[in-house]
């Protein structure tokens, strides 16, 4: 599953969680809207409970194996993809001869390798160097310094075959019924947009602020789930908010409220919410920090394609618990 949360940069690394406010309770669950209140809340903390024990079990088998190969690829400098696109426009992924080795997989027969440059490391001596100096250089060796570039050769992965490159999972199945086209009447609600559009691949959705980019060719299930993380986006990290948040917090917020809405709507959701917070870093202490605005989200969402509430929840209603509880940090 591979979300892009925002279209801007954002080099904020303060999250703004509220030691107050997660006092409020012995429960992380607020008392305002309890169980026993409303049904919405029941669904939602059988939810997150179960979020919680996949994120303290740690990594899936699948995740990790993921991580391991995509560690094999390198990130290349400009002249380098530039150079990649101009040999090969339909590259995808590329690696030398021996990380495809490592991978399990060799370069077919007759393939011709593209070309980058691979910068070479090394110390330079000065060429009047004493026997004295160089056995001091010895003792005190100097930092690697930059000397040149050489020629390297890479391939694409269609250049190669054999085994399978393990793939981030995100198979989500399940009815989806009227939910989606509910939860578009209340985008446009909202007066956020909703386009679908290949631009934004390989991203599977897109927030932008007022407007979200969801890529056809999804599953109804698949695509219903990304419609929800990126309205989270929306909801909770395009106001003053974002500012005070890192991408790690905004994505573990917004894939736990996909995760929640999923799970409560009967959604088969496998690993794949916890697997995608993982892979941002996102542990089960930081969802257990934003809990309270993930319920708050995810009962404004769940309200607006179930209506199990009857309606009486809104988007406001999050900017006002956001605004509640700064006023209490500051306090």
């Amino acid at each position: 599953m591979t979300y892009a949360a925002t279209s801007t940069n954002n080099n904020a690394t303060t999250a703004p969680h509220s030691k107050k406010a997660a006092h409020r309770s012995e429960s992380p669950y607020q008392q305002r809207t309890t169980q026993r209140d409303n049904p919405t809340q029941q669904l939602i903390k059988q939810a997150v409970d179960y979020l919680l024990q996949q994120l303290e079990a740690g990594k899936s088998e699948t995740l990790t194996a993921y991580l391991a190969a995509m560690a094999r690829f390198h990130n290349y400098s400009f002249g380098n993809i530039m150079s990649i696109a101009r040999q090969r426009p339909t590259a995808t992924r590329v690696a030398g001869f021996h990380a495809w080795k490592e991978l399990g997989r060799f370069v077919k027969r007759g393939e011709k390798g593209i070309q980058i440059l691979a910068p070479m490391v090394g110390q330079r001596r000065k060429r009047d160097d004493t026997d004295r100096n160089r056995a001091h250089d010895d003792n005190t060796k100097a930092a690697p310094v930059l000397i040149g570039f050489r020629a390297v050769y890479v391939f694409d992965v269609e250049q190669t075959e054999g085994a399978e490159l393990p793939e981030f999972e995100h198979n989500i199945t399940g009815e989806v019924g009227e939910h989606r086209e509910r939860l578009i009447a209340f985008l446009d609600s909202q007066n956020i947009a909703l386009e679908y559009t290949e631009n934004i691949a390989p991203a599977l959705g897109v927030s932008y602020g007022g407007k979200i980019a969801i890529l056809p060719g999804q599953s109804p299930a698949e695509t219903l789930v990304c419609l929800v993380h990126e309205t989270a986006h929306e909801l909770l990290h395009k106001s003053d908010r974002r500012t005070m948040t890192t991408a790690t917090v905004r994505e573990t917020e917004a894939e736990a409220v996909a995760f929640i809405v999923g799970q409560s709507i009967g959604l088969e959701m496998g690993r794949a919410s916890s697997d995608y917070i993982q892979m941002y870093a996102g542990n089960a202490a930081l969802l257990a920090e934003s809990l309270e605005v993930i319920q708050r989200t995810s009962a404004v969402i769940l309200d607006a394609i179930t209506g199990e509430t009857g309606g009486k929840l809104s988007a406001a209603s999050v900017a006002a618990s956001e605004a509640q509880n700064e006023m209490a940090e500051v306090a």
